[in-house]
């Protein structure tokens, strides 16, 4: 089965691919390297023998997603192209919105053009706001703090009411709780370009040395310690989690998921909820090295606590995360001290 990976030589993408190919599916990777490099690729090929394709190209641009579309013969999409730190949202919300709404709504285009109708949505726990009550299940109500969660909403709405106005679209909606880690392989893991927004690439940059201090933002919130809570799962188990869902929409031939809307919409998360200075403490323990950190102001559009309830996954998709936080340390510290730069750039 030939399959399309937007965004696929980022930090999810590039590891779903290795799963993908591992399954036996053919890819192709469609990327703009805006917040990835393809040296990741090449990694991949070196961990599974195999590489994917690669085109080089922009969501937004509707006739090169016709273009790759057809050229790789595609049978369904799976869709991780998009901009995601909250903090650079609530500062740039139109260039969010551009991205990620827009760029969506370009490729649902083309993909109704080439009559490919089976899509693997990247979504977000930012959709459920600041939670009524823990832990999150998926009908939780909807809503969200910053434009980076609106953007998931909104292309979650879009997605519910393509599949109401045409039931032959298969589509997942996988809410992501937070990934870490990285392949046991230290061949790929987190790489972001400029200051890492997320928490985990930051503490492993400081303990290797390329970054001073970590900014710890705000230890005022409603938890144990007064940092923020977060549900942490292992990238690989979170990759495994596109596979199944894969799966679960080709495996019928008319598939329709949970609710009137027929889409497959699940959280993708362990249970269980860390606190920052937890994540640290581990990281050191992990690295054998301290990471020093300082207390700042909250960010705009930060929640005091979020994790899963993973039950519907594990009952609709029997998946469910298997890797524990020491694993997750474990592995992001592998690839850390392997690249301390990362891919070089």
């Amino acid at each position: 089965m030939n399959i399309l990976v937007t965004g696929g030589a980022g930090f999810i993408g590039s590891h779903t691919c290795v799963e993908l190919l591992s399954a036996g599916f053919d890819v192709t990777v469609f990327d703009n390297f805006c917040n990835s490099h393809p040296e990741s690729l090449t990694r991949v090929e070196r961990i599974i023998g195999r590489r994917p394709r690669l085109v080089q190209g922009d969501c937004r641009d509707r006739d090169a997603v016709v273009a790759v579309l057809r050229e790789s013969k595609a049978e369904a999409v799976i869709h991780f192209a998009g901009l995601k730190a909250v903090g650079e949202s609530v500062k740039q919300p139109l260039t969010y919105y551009d991205n990620n709404v827009i760029g969506t709504l370009r490729l649902l285009e083309a993909m109704s053009e080439c009559k490919v109708k089976t899509l693997i949505f990247s979504s977000s726990a930012t959709v459920y706001g600041s939670p009524h009550k823990l832990p999150l299940t998926e009908n939780h109500p909807l809503s969200s703090t910053n434009p980076y969660g609106r953007s998931k909403l909104m292309i979650e709405e879009m997605l519910r009411d393509l599949k109401i106005s045409d039931s032959s679209w298969r589509i997942a909606i996988l809410r992501y709780f937070n990934p870490v880690g990285a392949h046991s392989s230290g061949l790929i893991g987190e790489d972001p370009h400029g200051i890492p927004d997320n928490l985990m690439p930051f503490v492993s940059q400081v303990a290797v040395g390329r970054r001073e201090i970590l900014n710890i933002w705000g230890n005022d919130y409603s938890t144990l310690d007064g940092t923020g809570v977060r549900d942490y799962i292992h990238v690989v188990d979170l990759a495994l989690g596109h596979i199944k869902a894969l799966e679960a929409l080709v495996s019928s031939e008319s598939f329709q998921g949970e609710g009137e809307d027929g889409c497959l919409t699940v959280n993708l998360g362990t249970g269980t909820g860390y606190s920052v200075l937890d994540m640290v403490g581990a990281f050191e323990q992990a690295s054998g090295r301290k990471v020093p950190y300082r207390i700042a102001s909250r960010r705009p559009g930060d929640i005091a606590a979020c994790y899963a309830d993973p039950r519907l996954a594990n009952e609709l998709l029997g998946w469910r995360a298997e890797r524990g936080l020491e694993e997750m340390c474990l592995d992001a510290w592998r690839w850390q001290i392997g690249n301390p730069d990362g891919y070089g750039i």
